[in-house]
């Protein structure tokens, strides 16, 4: 079997490459992977497309990606929360694009790039702007549109634990997005609080299975992104 660690978050990151499409797990503060995002702003890639629950909070993070003007699009449900500030006055300036993406159309559209579906029909936006020049079809007298489903080239994850072949677990609500985010990319990166020797997860409990992940860089302590907000800090 591979072994899939790497050195550093860094080390993690180093192939991004301009315009490539990064999916980066979270929702809310759970699960967003703060140390392999600052990395990518130290790498340098740029005109990103970040599929995202949200645009994250205050000046670190994902907030910080887009501050670093690396990000030309974002495909989101949730484009401003309470210390989302960067985002907004971005797209208002016309500087970064959107598309927005009701929750569990976005949940289900990466889970369904990951299972290789490539689009389905759901009743959620019908009539709404949301559903403009998307296709519709009548189900049992039901009005649907059609949406896609979502790949990237890259996801960045934030997990509990993980083996070195990559078997992982999650801490809580981290799970939302980041499974689903691994199984649609091309190359699904975790940072873990541990990275433990094979064995040592009860495989009973494995969220995210080593075949969809590729790589796993070790973060013992990894911030809060809601005290980065807090304390006003900034990245970088």
């Amino acid at each position: 079997m591979i072994d899939k660690r790497v050195g550093s978050p860094s080390e993690a990151v180093a192939d991004v490459f301009d315009g490539a499409t990064i999916m980066v797990g979270g929702f809310g503060e759970a699960g967003s992977p703060v140390e392999l995002i600052h990395a990518l702003i130290d790498q340098g890639a740029t005109d990103l497309t970040v599929v995202s629950n949200n645009t994250g909070s205050g000046e670190v993070g994902l907030a910080a990606l887009l501050k670093a003007g690396r990000v030309s699009k974002v495909v989101c449900s949730f484009p401003r929360t309470a210390n989302s500030t960067v985002f907004p006055e971005l797209y208002r300036a016309g500087k970064t694009k959107l598309e927005l993406v009701p929750q569990g159309t976005l949940a289900e559209r990466i889970r369904a790039g990951g299972a290789g579906i490539p689009a389905f029909y759901t009743a959620t936006a019908v009539g709404t702007p949301l559903a403009e020049g998307k296709e519709q079809r009548t189900f049992d007298g039901r009005e649907f549109i059609l949406e896609h489903g979502l790949r990237a080239d890259f996801a960045l994850v934030k997990a509990k634990s993980a083996d070195t072949h990559g078997n992982t677990i999650y801490n809580k609500t981290a799970r939302n997005f980041g499974p689903p985010m691994a199984m649609a990319s091309n190359v699904a990166i975790v940072q873990a609080e541990q990275i433990v020797e094979p064995g040592g997860i009860d495989p009973e409990i494995v969220v995210s299975p080593g075949i969809f992940i590729d790589r796993v860089v070790e973060v013992a302590s990894p911030v809060h992104e809601s005290e980065l907000v807090a304390a006003g800090a900034t990245y970088p």
